[in-house]
């Protein structure tokens, strides 16, 4: 797999884990504790668990892909940890792809 392709795999994976993740801070929680609706919690919950399972193995690809330094994809883990956080960086993640597209395309193209 490209350094591009990985980035963009890692991208979209971002915004629907970002995606979960409020839904579980924002309705399920709420539910569970508000609306004493438990269920909520337990579905949204693994959904996300998978979600950040998928986030943290693309991420190490892309890394392992485009050679990024420690301090770099540690960035993306914390910003996975924070509400908000997936999509505050993904306009570091695109401006990445489109660098490792313009490192893969030939000289003369």
């Amino acid at each position: 797999m490209c350094p591009v392709k990985a980035i963009h795999r890692l991208r979209i994976v971002g915004i629907i884990e970002g995606i979960s993740f409020l839904l579980l801070l924002g309705i399920a929680m709420p539910l569970k504790y508000l609306g004493d609706i438990p269920e909520a919690v337990k579905v949204v919950g693994w959904a996300h668990g998978v979600l950040f399972i998928g986030f943290i193995v693309l991420l190490w690809l892309a890394m392992q892909l485009a050679d990024w330094s420690l301090k770099r994809g540690a960035m993306f883990f914390v910003a996975a940890l924070i509400p908000f956080g997936p999509f505050l960086v993904d306009k570091h993640l695109r401006r990445y792809a489109d660098e490792a597209q313009a490192a893969a395309k030939p000289e003369g193209a």
